[in-house]
């Protein structure tokens, strides 16, 4: 089986894998609904303020909750795409691996296709994606020592949110990330450059003769001399391999190529966007010469380079800030006040959770008298009580 064949019986590709179309309606959808329970919630807290003898003043407010400024999609997705970048500046704060902060920003981004900031503000869910992500990528360590890297934020502050954000996430924990496949792709083109590679079986090429068809690509920038030995390959795949390293540890984590693009994918365009006459060149040793590389993967893989170019900045300019705390504001204005207290809410859920097992708890202690009353009657010597 091939690593994309694979890749489809996992439940990213199943539950996780949209087009543009998909993926954009989806957004908006979720945003609409979150706009009506947020006006639904307004109306029904300011409905309990007001007086009820006062009929003007009552369609006042009714007026105003109608006129409730909401988030657009775009303003949602700028707002949560910060968040996803504060996440990996905390994941590098606290020394988490590449896996770990990659799969909490994915965490995010999944939880806000069927939530909104508007409903769950993203600063809240964010410590609880990241901690998530420590526990599903095996890379433990202690809720007491994560929340002491957190200022003003206690251990229920990172688990109160944790049900919610499972919940969205289907309870599938599973990311599939394109690093594993740049580094095997690396290794492949490290060995055709010595001269080492173990061609297909089937395969006309041979390891030598690919190494000198290597060698005759043209530099990947005018300025970079042409390659004339194995040394000067070698520095050409690692500079490559660097600067695609580089972009799925931030573009393709930022964007929405883990929604449109498979693992292969991305890093195949992750490794063009840094040079892509050896990227076509690896692509050629995959396909016979009379095949030659299909035009789909390539307009595929130029797709995804536009979307890698389109990420958001991982550090955000004076106009970006500036932007970012306008939102915020208006979040302020539009957010839903039945769902701010995270902590309070799961303090509900679990009192009431208590209560229902302590009455299942006295319903079976009940049944099981019933039956010891029954047991001994029927052990008795004369038998149980005749009734008259």
């Amino acid at each position: 089986m091939t690593e994309d064949e694979i890749f489809r019986t996992t439940t990213q590709y199943r539950l996780w894998s949209y087009t543009q179309e998909t993926l954009a309606g989806l957004r908006v959808s979720t945003n609409s609904r979150a706009a009506a329970r947020v006006r639904d919630a307004l109306r029904r807290i300011r409905s309990q303020k007001e007086s009820s003898a006062v009929q003007h003043e009552e369609n006042g407010q009714r007026e105003s909750v109608s006129q409730v400024n909401c988030l657009t999609v775009e303003e949602e997705q700028k707002l949560v795409g910060f968040y996803c970048v504060k996440a990996m500046e905390f994941a590098d704060f606290c020394e988490f691996p590449t896996n770990v902060k990659a799969t909490a920003v994915q965490y995010l981004k999944r939880f806000y296709l069927s939530n909104s900031p508007m409903t769950y503000h993203p600063k809240q869910m964010m410590p609880s994606a990241l901690f998530l992500s420590t526990k599903t990528e095996n890379h433990y360590i202690s809720l007491k020592n994560f929340v002491a890297k957190l200022p003003k934020t206690a251990a229920e502050d990172v688990v109160a949110p944790e049900f919610l954000l499972t919940q969205a996430l289907r309870f599938t924990f599973d990311v599939r990330h394109p690093q594993r496949g740049l580094e095997g792709g690396f290794m492949e083109l490290l060995a055709i450059s010595t001269g080492t590679y173990q061609t297909p079986t089937g395969s006309q090429a041979s390891s030598k003769s690919l190494q000198q068809e290597m060698l005759k690509l043209a530099p990947s920038e005018k300025a970079n001399p042409k390659a004339k030995s194995s040394a000067d390959l070698k520095i050409r795949i690692q500079i490559a391999h660097g600067k695609a390293k580089e972009t799925l540890k931030t573009s393709a984590i930022l964007t929405d190529a883990y929604f449109l693009y498979t693992p292969s994918q991305i890093w195949l365009s992750a490794f063009m966007k840094a040079d892509e006459l050896l990227t076509h060149f690896y692509l050629e040793t995959k396909f016979s010469e009379s095949e030659g590389v299909p035009s789909k993967l390539l307009s595929t893989l130029q797709g995804c380079i536009a979307l890698l170019a389109q990420s958001p900045s991982v550090k955000p300019g004076e106009a970006e800030i500036k932007e970012l705390t306008r939102i915020d504001k208006k979040l302020y204005k539009c957010r839903n006040p039945e769902k701010m207290d995270l902590v309070g809410i799961n303090k509900a859920q679990k009192r009431e959770g208590e209560t229902k097992d302590e009455a299942a708890l006295n319903e079976k202690a009940l049944k099981k008298r019933k039956l010891e009353h029954a047991s001994r009657e029927s052990d008795d010597m004369f038998g149980p009580t005749i009734l008259k």
